[in-house]
């Protein structure tokens, strides 16, 4: 991955993390020496949960986990410029 896209990456986790810490949750940036940053969210049940950002073919998307599973899930992702995705990534955690 080139420079532009850990910069573009880094861009749209830290923008996600605003807009969930808006939203009343704790949220926390991890900027691993080795890997790609990880967004740690606390939900409304004390859960940890990991978000990452994605390039996919309809450009960035949000995609999360428990902070236990080893995989990320393909079914549960939202496109990163959507100007409600820390909203439906919280609606889909509380679901």
């Amino acid at each position: 991955m080139t420079a532009r896209e850990e910069n573009e990456r880094f861009d749209h986790l830290t923008r996600l993390a605003w807009d969930l810490h808006g939203l009343g949750y704790g949220v926390s940036l991890v900027v691993p020496i080795t890997g790609s940053p990880v967004l740690e969210m606390l939900t409304g049940k004390g859960t940890k949960v990991h978000i990452t950002v994605i390039r996919r073919y309809c450009g960035w998307a949000f995609t999360w986990r428990p902070w236990w599973a080893r995989l990320w899930r393909r079914d549960k992702w939202v496109v990163a410029h959507a100007d409600n995705a820390a909203a439906i990534i919280a609606a889909e955690l509380k679901a």
